[in-house]
């Protein structure tokens, strides 16, 4: 048939085929496009991947990590104890009855804004203390174990490593710790003796103005013994509970180690801090005597004259108020700490 046809036929013949061919050449280009217009997409959705799984967060942050996650679960278990610390430092100051008398005294007679009275200057501590406690520890102990070639440390390396950190802490968040006190026992002075403080920041110009920039230190020995002592039984028992714990068969980095080592850690830190922070509280809260003497010479003289006069139990006054305010923020500030690298990995921090 295509022999016999006619020469108009023949060349409408090859021009169909060549359509064809085009056609068909078209086609193949359009999909080659296509798949080339595809490739980078999936190129980059897998260097996307390996990015972020890769992704090493900035030096900077690094160092800095440790110190704010201290600080932030500081603050954040501040904001929860902060009436029972209230309730605490006025029994200490001889406020009579239980700790939920006082407090229902406190919020009858003061309202109920009273019990978190001094706020601010708490976590105006929490950022500065337990910042500087919690960020020094951590890479303390991070130093000691690439020392002990990553293996646990003995509990008297992780005692010395809360020790330090408790005392270089407490020293940078004793301005802080000291308008906290002086807030929070403000309204149990005279009338003719109270300074009616309207913030932390106010507590801290005045205290500046009357006795100048040494007396933001004032009580700092007995702050930083007490936060020694305090750390000491925190960190260091909190580290040990975790690992003896898991040892038992808890799940490493589980809710019941971590809960675990959490509440063991509170009740240590209380009973080797309550001596010292009732010493503390005295100390910044002596007011002069009539004849413009203070009450105590240092705190070693306080606490002689309050074992002398008083006897040894004196120094526990306060106690099951005290273990429920630090119990509490020790489990919460360890929980928070747990918690917040965890959030910060799902951001690739």
């Amino acid at each position: 048939f295509f022999w016999s046809a006619s020469k108009e036929r023949f060349a409408f013949l090859c021009c169909y085929c060549s359509l064809c061919v085009a056609i068909q050449d078209s086609a193949c280009f359009i999909a080659a496009t296509e798949e080339q217009q595809r490739r980078p997409l999936i190129l980059l959705q897998r260097n996307h991947r390996i990015t972020m799984s890769d992704y090493k967060p900035p030096a900077a942050w690094l160092a800095a990590k440790p110190f704010v996650n201290g600080g932030l679960s500081g603050m954040a278990a501040t904001c929860i104890i902060q009436p029972i610390d209230m309730v605490k430092v006025r029994i200490q100051l001889g406020a009579k009855g239980g700790p939920l008398a006082v407090g229902a005294e406190i919020a009858k007679k003061e309202g109920f804004g009273a019990l978190y009275k001094g706020l601010g200057a708490g976590l105006l501590r929490q950022a500065t203390y337990t910042t500087a406690r919690l960020g020094i520890f951590n890479n303390l102990t991070a130093t000691l174990k690439d020392l002990n070639n990553g293996q646990n440390l003995p509990l008297w390396q992780k005692a010395v490593a809360g020790l330090t950190a408790g005392g270089l802490g407490a020293l940078v968040g004793t301005p802080a710790d000291l308008a906290l006190i002086r807030m929070q026992a403000d309204s149990t002075l005279p009338l003719e003796q109270r300074r009616n403080y309207k913030g932390v920041g106010d507590a801290l110009s005045r205290i500046v103005k009357a006795e100048g920039v040494s007396g933001l230190f004032r009580g700092a020995t007995p702050t930083v013994t007490r936060a020694m002592a305090l750390n000491m039984g925190m960190l260091a028992s909190n580290d040990q509970a975790k690992e003896m714990l898991e040892a038992a068969g808890f799940a490493k980095g589980g809710a019941g180690a971590v809960m675990g080592g959490a509440f063991i850690a509170g009740f240590f830190a209380s009973a080797c801090s309550l001596p010292f922070d009732f010493v503390k509280t005295r100390m910044q809260k002596m007011t002069p005597n009539a004849d413009g003497t203070m009450p105590y010479k240092s705190s070693m003289d306080c606490a002689m004259q309050t074992l002398t006069k008083e006897g040894p139990l004196k120094f526990y006054t306060g106690f099951p108020t005290y273990i429920i305010r630090i119990g509490p923020h020790v489990v919460f500030t360890l929980l928070f700490m747990d918690l917040l690298p965890k959030i910060e990995k799902e951001f690739g921090l």
